[in-house]
């Protein structure tokens, strides 16, 4: 028998630790199975770019819980993007990516594929188990999700996503001791978030618990106001930013500086629009999502509210890279296991679908059918530990 995994999309704080975890179980269920990755995602799996993984691998694979990233690398492919495909060179002009794919797997003689990724890495294994099924191809795909931004339908907890929580916590941590660097300072933290609020939300509720722990000393003007957070701005939440102006202006009157918690994807529809207008071209990636990287929501909102808070330092930090390339902390990586030991059972079962926890059906660990499967499932602003936080922080 052989097994093969991919990783794919942007890294998230689980790929290491899942090939890992599914490793360990294989090494239980099936000790004599061939087990193979496919280099970089899907442009491995197109160029037929693999390697099988060693008996050392076999015995060493707790190794890989200490590390982030992918072992066995990622990249962003849409399989049914056949013009970027093409351009790409993973497939010749004329050719079916998705008929490449299977051709290929077929070639390998691989019986089960492990895809790990967010929406986009498991639409694409949707459509490749489609396709495989359509075409007669023998062949079982068993996806797990990954993504920091937690925003799978209908996944109530994807994988990673607690552990880049954790570490944007531990990376504003440090960040927003730059509050003694100058007077009138405006700090914002960006955080990873296309369309969903829930990583900036998550983020910024584990540093307010940190820093509930510490011990201030107001006397030499060490106090937990100008430590604490202000504002947090997410894409499902909208703002009258006039409002906000005279709410935060006062209180950079009152405490020398203001602290910004920002989703990398809030106000990206005003941006874009900006842009348009003015006849600029927007950048955009293979799945034609914008490359918020290039369009930096951070500086514009740092131009908005620079001026309209009189701030004489703006600081505006990202703490995407340092948070996903975590390696899983322990919350995660129990999760993680459970799931990729019930991925592997299902596989040998012969079953397609991504293991996740089911939001449908109580939460439980299942495997889900991958028609079900889309990305784009917004923050859920009704939470009560949401609520209490922006309360809190005088944003209501």
């Amino acid at each position: 028998m052989k097994i093969a995994f991919l990783t794919a999309g942007g890294i998230a704080p689980c790929l290491s630790a899942s090939i890992g975890s599914l490793i360990h179980k294989y090494n239980d269920l099936n000790p004599d199975a061939e087990l193979v990755g496919y280099l970089n995602g899907y442009r491995g799996l197109l160029l037929g770019e693999s390697i099988v993984f060693p008996e050392s691998v076999k015995k060493d694979f707790e190794v890989l819980y200490d590390y982030g990233g992918s072992p066995i690398g990622n990249s962003r492919v849409k399989l049914t993007n056949i013009e970027d495909c093409v351009k790409k060179g993973y497939v010749k002009e004329g050719s079916d990516p998705l008929e490449v794919a299977a051709n290929q797997l077929t070639k390998d003689k691989i019986n089960i594929l492990h895809t790990i990724g967010g929406d986009d890495t498991n639409t694409m294994a949707a459509q490749l188990s489609f396709y495989l099924e359509k075409n007669g191809y023998e062949l079982t795909v068993v996806g797990l999700p990954k993504t920091v931004d937690n925003d799978v339908f209908p996944v109530s907890q994807t994988l990673g996503a607690w552990t880049a929580a954790e570490q944007g916590a531990i990376f504003f941590e440090n960040i927003v001791n730059e509050n003694t660097t100058s007077t009138r300072q405006l700090i914002i933290h960006e955080v990873m978030g296309r369309h969903c609020g829930w990583l900036t939300a998550k983020t910024a509720k584990d540093y307010r618990e940190r820093l509930n722990k510490k011990v201030f000393l107001p006397e030499l003007m060490v106090e937990k106001s100008k430590w604490d957070i202000d504002a947090i701005y997410i894409p499902e939440q909208d703002f009258n930013f006039q409002n906000e102006v005279e709410r935060l202006r006062s209180l950079m009157d009152e405490k020398d500086n203001i602290n910004i918690f920002l989703s990398e994807g809030a106000g990206q529809d005003a941006i874009v629009r900006e842009m348009e207008e003015k006849g600029e071209k927007v950048p955009r990636d293979a799945f034609g999502h914008v490359r918020l990287d290039d369009i930096n929501p951070g500086q514009w909102f740092a131009k908005q509210f620079s001026s309209a808070l009189k701030a004489e330092k703006t600081l505006v930090q990202k703490s995407g890279y340092f948070a996903r390339s975590a390696k899983a902390n322990d919350q995660d990586l129990e999760l993680i296991k459970r799931s990729a030991f019930f991925a592997a059972e299902q596989g040998l079962n012969g079953k397609s679908g991504l293991a996740g926890l089911d939001e449908d059906n109580d939460n439980q660990l299942r495997l889900i059918e991958f028609k079900r499967i889309k990305g784009g499932k917004p923050f859920d602003l009704s939470l009560d530990w949401f609520q209490t936080m922006t309360k809190d922080i005088g944003q209501q």
